[in-house]
């Protein structure tokens, strides 16, 4: 058991790829900064990776108190080995009470390693964050039952309080270039033998080019899409408005598209400035998986199809019709 007492503040793990961040990194600092406040902590990012100041600058600006980097030319592409051993020293050595990482392939890898190294506990996929009013300790909220109940977890034992949350559950805050903070720079070697693995190749692979967490326009399909062969339509509409495609749970179990672009509890949440819906019933976990959205349009020749219900902008019709007429009336407005 951890003695209590010896950690403070709040971490927020800022991953990068390439030396550029992921935006999930700045979300978390947004919802961790009311958090932090009232324990009356400070919040500070942690940016591992090669050339990453910049994103350390950035974290500030976007609301964190300071930041630690380890930068160095071993942590340019993730690996376990690494980036497990260099989170793990500086959680030893600073002591924060709550550390926060995003959901994301990286992530789901990373903190449990760290959180079994250190002998705490670990929430994951988070859709939400709160501190429980009675005892202090951070309450962890994530569905659970295939995304049928939502169950909140604490850790009250051990510190510290560890939680990967999903990319797009909030949004990025302010960025303020005028806020500055300290960056404290931790030189943390790996030796080669160290590496277990090592990076043969990179391939851009469907997850990586489907982003759809960071995608400002979505055209997502659902069942009523009908087919495979359908979703040609929805590309077009995407290609005129330079919007990632996404679908429901249903269109992936059927086969129709890769797990890469589901949308909802059991794929990926999203917040997008616009979300159009063709042929989507609007079951809860798919609804929890937009709520992001800025602004929702639904396409669905249901008039009672729940998804009307958090629509902003809803049409009633064939997709087969209607989408073409939107796919030609965004071509007329670019032309």
């Amino acid at each position: 058991m951890s003695n209590l007492t010896d950690y403070k503040n709040m971490w927020v793990f800022v991953e990068t790829e390439n030396g550029k961040p992921k935006n999930v990194g700045y979300e978390l600092i947004s919802v961790a900064k009311p958090l932090a406040e009232k324990k009356g902590c400070e919040l500070v990012a942690i940016v591992i990776g090669y050339h990453v100041e910049q994103a350390a600058k950035d974290a500030i600006c976007y609301g964190a108190d300071s930041a630690i980097v380890v930068d160095r030319p071993e942590y340019e592409f993730y690996t376990t080995d690494a980036f497990a051993k260099a989170l793990t020293t500086l959680v030893k050595k600073y002591k924060p009470e709550t550390l926060m990482l995003g959901a994301t392939n990286n992530g789901r890898d990373l903190g449990p390693r760290v959180s079994c190294r250190l002998k705490t506990g670990l929430t994951a996929d988070c859709t939400g964050i709160d501190i429980d009013e009675e005892t202090g300790n951070m309450a962890w909220t994530r569905p659970t039952f295939g995304g049928n109940l939502m169950a909140t977890i604490m850790c009250p034992e051990n510190r510290p309080q560890m939680g990967t949350v999903r990319p797009g559950v909030f949004k990025k805050g302010r960025y303020d270039e005028a806020k500055s903070g300290t960056i404290v720079r931790e030189e943390i070697a790996v030796a080669p033998e160290e590496i277990r693995t090592s990076l043969v190749e990179r391939v851009k692979e469907v997850a990586e080019s489907v982003n759809l967490e960071e995608a400002e326009i979505i055209v997502s399909g659902g069942r009523g899409v009908g087919s495979q062969e359908n979703f040609a339509i929805l590309r077009e509409l995407a290609d005129v408005l330079g919007a990632t495609v996404g679908c429901s749970r249903a269109v992936v179990d059927a086969g129709w598209m890769p797990h890469a672009h589901q949308v909802g509890q059991s794929g990926k949440n999203v917040a997008p400035k616009l979300y159009i819906a063709v042929g989507i019933s609007g079951a809860i976990q798919h609804v929890a998986g937009i709520s992001g959205a800025d602004t929702i349009l639904a396409i669905n020749k249901d008039p009672d199809a729940p998804i009307f219900g958090v629509a902003d902008y809803g049409i009633v019709g064939n997709l087969n019709e209607v989408v073409p007429e939107l796919t030609a009336a965004f071509k007329a407005k670019k032309a």
